[in-house]
């Protein structure tokens, strides 16, 4: 039976959602709509649990019919494909809240899959798809401890917005995302212009706040229409699980206290095999429930250590960062480079200048297309962490760590009119034992500051971890791999100097206060400032010029209307110039032009025949020319592409000239000086005025001859 639901928020906005209408043969569904943005989200779960497997088998995923904005999706086959970054990142987004909160033992396959189906620029479909996933899976029978809800936040002219519209999130600082339930935030992700965290914490809050008010809307439909949820076998420690506790506990938790990854690594892996030796004769095909058993006292023992004996697997402070190191200008060909250290989490970071018309072009959900100048990619080899496997397209956790990177650091870009280039930042993951992703924004500003990008700031990245048992809890910084394996927080800060510019945090857990976001913040910013000091210590500010392997740019800005004489019919006279220079010219409907090459004369000389072409010439006016015709009576001389003048014969040199060919020959470079320009636009040009005129010469001489002075305007050769 078909129900609909309204929900109307204090701050403007409303959630329009309809049950039954659609997908009956899913486990859940819901339709929902805000403004003319509409979502249809189905959960589907399989009946039975996956064999052999020890994580939950869960597949968020956000798709996006350009139908939905009225428009044909570009290429040959003319139909949607793989999914973009966008979607991408949003699938992640959805994921991220709703995966903490399945029982822990449940192993069936579970698929959301959000489709939006219309939408209009002010109401975006990103917490939108979350709202309704929790909400198909609240009312369906698959195991799922919500609701959760997510909230957009944006800071304009220094009000926080609730779900800001399009022109509101234009002028708006901050770009935040809070899901959570009703008690507590479970995921974090934001973009900002340096704020400090005293405002972003109130940016969360006030996100929360607004969580809880939609996660009631949500328990009333389920309360009205949900299903009896399907039950989930409990587990039961097993006469395996005791004895493997037993005879292997204690080796356990010393090898946990080894400070190298790959050692550590090695002994539990030893400690498994001899566990397999010793029990897989009396049970057999049990392998996965010895894989579990370990990784269960491994975590039930890190997790003692850090909050009963305040002591890290590796020996540090709670507060304390690994050994950091960094260097610039590593890689001599390529633009800007720079390497950062953390612990054994190693990143490379690798900038490319490109002209403008290297842009990332993105066809997506958007009235327009979209214009990327600035690209960041993280790729994460498994040699970075002893594996074998082969390689493939970057994937999910790819896109959304390079995207983390991107945002922060945007904020302390140029402006595309200060530095016209396209840049490209590519992060490869040497070495990683956790948090590479913000070593990533460590090396890319290094790497930034050597290829010679004027950055306004440095900017760095730390994650900060927490544990809680009971009534302890343990906020850790820098947290390393196996902390963030086995710990209840992952938040990522990054920033400035003088505030935040990107945020992330996924939470396993509930119950986190206020004064825990609070202190975890600021042990962030301490953190943050003994990284600067390294970067700034390595590099203190952008190199004062680019690589000699980029090219260079010149730009020049001219009447719109000019820009189709710098083009010429059919391209001609655009074409001329990049023949003559070997340069690339990109051109604007406003009128902006960017000269691209490969050495600065070449860009200064294009850039010259542009402004030549686009600059009406005025008497006195001085120009190198080309010969283009002689005639006896003058040469014809080109000053710049289209417009030629006349050079006349007394107008050569101050001695008398009997042929021009004795003086000039068609392509002769000459320089010359503008001496009338008549009514009718005809150009006169002049060489003898640019010359030293001779301090003695004969009366006589001079009075016949025919070069001293020009012809009356009547005789004109042109007027013949």
């Amino acid at each position: 039976m078909e129900k609909n639901y309204i929900y109307t928020s204090n701050h403007g906005y409303e959630l329009d959602v309809t049950i039954g209408k659609f997908a009956e043969q899913a486990n859940g569904e819901c339709y929902i709509k805000s403004g003319d943005t509409s979502l249809l989200v189905t959960a589907v779960a399989s009946e039975k649990p996956r064999e052999g497997i020890d994580f939950f088998p869960l597949i968020c995923d956000f798709q996006e019919k350009l139908y939905a904005v009225g428009k044909i999706p570009g290429g040959f086959l003319k139909r949607e494909g793989k999914a973009s970054d966008e979607a991408t990142l949003i699938s992640r987004q959805m994921d991220r809240p709703l995966r903490p909160l399945f029982p822990e033992n449940y192993y069936n396959d579970v698929q959301v899959i959000a489709t939006v189906l219309s939408m209009d620029e002010d109401h975006l479909p990103d917490c939108l798809s979350t709202i309704g996933a929790s909400i198909a899976l609240g009312t369906s029978d698959i195991p799922f401890d919500g609701p959760v809800a997510a909230v957009s936040i944006g800071y304009v002219d220094g009000d926080f917005v609730v779900f800001p519209n399009e022109e509101q999130r234009k002028k708006s600082e901050l770009d935040l995302t809070v899901a959570g339930s009703k008690d507590a935030i479970n995921m974090v992700e934001a973009g900002a212009n340096e704020l400090n965290e005293a405002q972003m914490l109130e940016a969360m809050l006030l996100a929360h706040e607004e969580i809880g008010h939609i996660s009631d809307f949500i328990q009333d439909i389920i309360n009205e229409v949900g299903k009896e949820k399907n039950l989930v076998e409990v587990v039961v420690a097993s006469e395996l699980e005791e004895k493997i506790t037993s005879d292997f506990a204690e080796d356990i938790k010393s090898s946990i206290r080894t400070t190298d990854k790959m050692e550590r690594g090695e002994a539990i892996f030893n400690i498994e095999e001899a566990a397999k030796e010793k029990y897989l004769e009396d049970y057999p095909e049990s392998e996965d429930e010895i894989h579990r058993v370990i990784d269960d006292i491994m975590k039930k023992e890190v997790r003692r250590m850090i909050s009963i004996d305040k002591i890290r697997p590796d020996g540090r402070d709670l507060k304390e960062i690994r050994p950091l190191s960094a260097e610039a200008g590593l890689l001599p060909r390529v633009h800007g480079s720079g390497l950062f250290k953390r612990g054994q989490t190693q990143v490379l970071s690798v900038t490319t200048l490109g002209s403008p018309a290297d842009v990332q072009i993105i066809d997506g959900l958007n009235r327009e297309e979209i214009q990327k100048r600035y690209m960041h990619q993280y790729n994460f080899p498994p040699f970075s962490v002893g594996d074998v496997k082969p390689l493939r397209a970057p994937g999910r956790r790819e896109i959304g760590h390079g995207h983390l990177a991107e945002r922060a650091l945007v904020p302390v870009l140029p402006d595309a009119s200060d530095f016209p280039y396209t840049i490209r930042v590519v992060s490869e993951v040497l070495s990683s034992n956790g948090s590479s992703s913000q070593a990533s924004i460590c090396g890319s500003t290094l790497s930034l500051m050597d290829a010679g990008v004027p950055i306004k700031k440095p900017v760095a990245g730390i994650a900060m971890g927490l544990i809680k048992e009971e009534d302890s809890i343990s906020i850790l910084t820098d947290i390393q791999g196996l902390e963030d394996h086995l710990g209840d927080m992952d938040f990522k800060v990054a920033g400035t100097r003088d505030g935040i510019t990107a945020l992330q945090m996924d939470m396993k857990i509930s119950g986190i206060t206020r004064e825990v976001l609070e202190e975890s913040l600021a042990n962030a910013k301490e953190a943050r400032m003994q990284i600067l000091d390294l970067i700034e210590a390595t590099i203190e500010k952008p190199r004062e010029d680019i690589s000699d392997y980029a090219p260079r740019l010149f730009t020049i800005d001219i009447d719109p209307e000019k820009v189709r004489d710098v083009i010429g019919s059919g391209g001609k006279t655009i074409n001329k110039i990049i023949d003559e220079t070997g340069v690339t010219i990109e051109t604007e409907d406003d009128g902006h032009i960017t000269v691209a090459s490969t050495d600065g004369a070449s860009g200064k000389k294009a850039i010259e025949m542009i402004h030549s072409i686009v600059t009406d010439p005025q008497v006195g006016d001085v120009y190198t020319g080309k010969v283009t015709k002689i005639m006896n009576f003058g040469a014809f001389v080109e000053i710049a592409i289209g417009k030629e003048g006349l050079l006349h014969i007394s107008q050569i040199d101050h001695t008398r000239t009997d042929k021009v060919e004795d003086v000039l020959s068609v392509g002769d470079e000459v320089k010359v000086k503008v001496t009338e320009i008549d009514r009718q636009g005809r150009i006169n040009l002049s060489r003898k005025a640019l010359l030293e005129k001779p301090e003695r010469e004969d009366k006589e001489d001079y009075k016949n001859n025919p070069n001293a002075e020009a012809w009356p305007a009547d005789e004109d050769p042109r007027n013949k």
